[in-house]
């Protein structure tokens, strides 16, 4: 039986990638068949699902998609940025030896899966890269949000076409990071993580 947060994940993958599309009627029995709950679960999901702006509840009337318009995900993406420069500065301030030799772990296992071209392991090492950042800034409330807007711009890019050069050049990106890690540098971090999600931004939505 999924737990009213998996069914809140659930949901919102679907939502995103667009299986539901804006102004669908989401209704409990519906979810209820559809992924084996009752509707205990489905009405907490869909509260959860209200509060992040991806469904709006009318009383008496249902549960309607609202999902992301373009100009949504432009503003999440640009937060996002803002927010990830905040963070890699508190990070390199605040990450402990432990954290940071985690980080190197993740980042040598980007270069490995550079090497052997593997695109699939290369995407979870990315999303890996950044969770570990989440994690050493050590504020939690931040860190969800960063989550949050991780998730929402990866699930609602447009198709992304990789070049030959994609891997290596994500990896060269990443290394800047790192390297700001490494060395404490906290201005050499700022700007290459600008420059990182700058460069995601272009290549995920081409706008």
């Amino acid at each position: 039986m999924l737990l009213s947060a998996d069914l809140a994940s659930g949901l919102r993958k679907d939502i995103l990638l667009g299986k539901y599309a804006r102004g669908y009627k989401l209704t409990e029995q519906q979810i209820c068949s559809e992924y084996d709950v009752s509707r205990t679960p489905v009405r907490e999901a869909l509260r959860q699902l209200e509060m992040e702006g991806l469904i709006e509840v009318i009383h008496n009337r249902g549960a309607y998609v609202l999902g992301f318009s373009e100009q949504d995900i432009r503003d999440i993406f640009e937060l996002r940025k803002t927010y990830e420069i905040q963070a890699v500065k508190w990070a390199i301030e605040r990450i402990t030896d432990n954290e940071l030799d985690e980080l190197e772990e993740i980042f040598g296992f980007m270069e490995f899966y550079t090497q052997k071209n593997d695109l699939d392991k290369m995407i979870k090492i990315n999303t890996n890269f950044h969770q570990l950042i989440y994690k050493a800034l050590h504020n939690r409330m931040l860190g969800n949000l960063l989550s949050s807007y991780h998730l929402y711009t990866e699930y609602a890019k447009k198709s992304q076409t990789f070049n030959d050069n994609y891997l290596s050049t994500v990896l060269e990106e990443h290394r800047g990071i790192f390297d700001a890690f490494k060395t404490k540098d906290i201005e050499l971090g700022l700007r290459a993580t600008e420059r990182h999600m700058n460069k995601s931004f272009e290549r995920q939505y081409g706008i």
